[in-house]
């Protein structure tokens, strides 16, 4: 088969002919026909990612396709189901062997690059604004990389929430997209005063951050009393440092959230989230953004359009 392989964190991962996985007891293995990419892809390439997989490996974080065989003892999903699956890698490939119990039946008229783009995304952001933050209607919640992979879902769904949502982007495109999906208010990171006006729209209540650096930074001075500040990710390349003492005289909380980490302790934090995440897609409340679709060819070009930043929403690898 086909697959995306990376032999070096030294090397670029090129295309390669790779045996078909069977699939053990307890798995599934599915036929791809979409794979999103995520920031994740770009650091485990480096071998900086904290779930890298040992060389060598396939990339591709989150898929969707058919199951086309079971293993031994497996019940299901049955061959023929159409599936998304969260599975850490293994998704720039034509064929993948995951655990059964990753496998989420997509809802009927979902298209399977909508898919493959909605898990990582839409659960990163509803587990944080939701179970994390416990996000209340009418607070103001500030989204930074608004116009990425995950902050546009976070503008989608604290919108739905009853948030009252600033996207801090850059640039106007990418501003309009955010607006798109539900922001209230625009900032444009390319040279604004982060903090100036977000203060100046009364501070943030919830602060979803993916970006990190002199934006955190600035987000963090403009919190309110009792704000709760979440680190998604660090795209800029600058992990910020937070000053204790400001916590304790704002009494601000930090909370981490690494979505993909509930798999291993807590996965029903995950599932719950999903299935209330699908039902608002069956309702037409929410519709994923995909900028590029490009074929698995193609992959090295679309991982460039995440490191360059030139996507919006997601990028997605389809493999015919």
């Amino acid at each position: 088969m086909r697959a995306f392989l990376t032999t070096s964190h030294d090397a670029p991962p090129s295309l390669a002919d790779i045996p078909v996985p069977d699939p053990g007891k307890g798995e599934i293995r599915i036929r791809i026909y979409a794979c999103a990419l995520n920031f994740a892809d770009l650091l485990m390439q480096k071998g900086t990612y904290q779930d890298t997989p040992p060389l060598p490996f396939v990339g591709g974080l989150e898929v969707a396709g058919v199951v086309d065989a079971l293993g031994p003892d497996t019940a299901g999903p049955a061959i023929g189901t159409r599936v998304a699956v969260f599975g850490g890698s293994g998704g720039l490939a034509e064929f993948a062997v995951y655990d059964a119990r990753r496998a989420v039946p997509l809802p009927d008229g979902m298209s399977f690059e909508d898919a493959a783009a909605f898990m990582v995304a839409y659960g990163t952001s509803h587990v944080a604004l939701d179970y994390r933050a416990r996000m209340q209607p009418g607070e103001r919640l500030l989204v930074l990389g608004a116009a990425g992979g995950v902050g546009l879902t976070a503008v989608e769904i604290g919108k739905l929430m009853g948030a009252e949502v600033i996207a801090c982007a850059r640039g106007a495109d990418k501003l309009a997209v955010a607006k798109g999906a539900g922001a209230d208010h625009l900032i444009d990171a390319t040279d604004a005063d982060i903090r100036a006006e977000v203060k100046a729209l009364g501070g943030a209540d919830v602060v979803y951050d993916p970006v990190g650096g002199d934006q955190f930074k600035a987000a963090f001075r403009a919190c309110n009393p009792e704000a709760r500040l979440l680190p998604i990710g660090f795209a800029s390349g600058d992990i910020p440092q937070i000053p204790a003492n400001h916590l304790l005289v704002k009494n601000l909380t930090v909370m981490g959230l690494y979505w993909g980490g509930y798999m291993g302790f807590k996965p029903k934090v995950i599932t719950d989230s999903l299935t209330t995440l699908f039902g608002w897609y069956t309702e037409g409340k929410l519709r994923p953004h995909v900028s590029h679709v490009l074929p698995l060819e193609e992959t090295a070009q679309a991982m460039e359009l995440l490191r360059s930043r030139k996507s919006t929403g997601k990028v997605v690898v389809r493999i015919d």
